[in-house]
């Protein structure tokens, strides 16, 4: 089992930025590819960026690119996923995935092959 815990979420204001932390026990994180995904009210569940398991491969969706990047260090068990130049449609709660495959397949971007999932964290940007 692995147990998934974010944290970092929080107020910021639009141009800001914000750094998300998801950290686990148990299982070693390096053994799993890690997601972030957000959801905002109302709106379904969205793929924002990925990591590969050695930390060599990252990518975003294009509605981030340039802003959001995903990093790890797996000496900490943990992954990061820093925020920058926010924009008040970036507001959601963002959660944390890991997925036991490196993939960029449309199912892994939409979910479909992630094991684990943190409870979320609440990132609200105001304009």
């Amino acid at each position: 089992q692995v147990h998934l815990v974010e944290s970092g979420g929080g107020l910021v204001q639009a141009g800001g930025s914000l750094r998300l932390s998801c950290s686990t026990s148990g299982r070693i994180f390096s053994n799993y590819a890690a997601g972030w995904f957000r959801q905002a009210p109302g709106k379904e569940r969205e793929f924002v960026a990925a990591i590969s398991r050695s930390g060599h491969d990252t990518y975003a969706a294009d509605s981030v690119w340039g802003r959001f990047t995903a990093s790890r260090d797996n000496t900490k068990n943990t992954v990061y996923l820093e925020m920058t130049s926010l924009k008040p449609e970036d507001t959601a709660v963002y959660y944390c995935a890991a997925s036991p495959v490196d993939s960029q397949s449309y199912y892994f971007t939409q979910g479909f092959e992630f094991d684990y999932w943190g409870q979320g964290t609440q990132v609200t940007v105001s304009s």
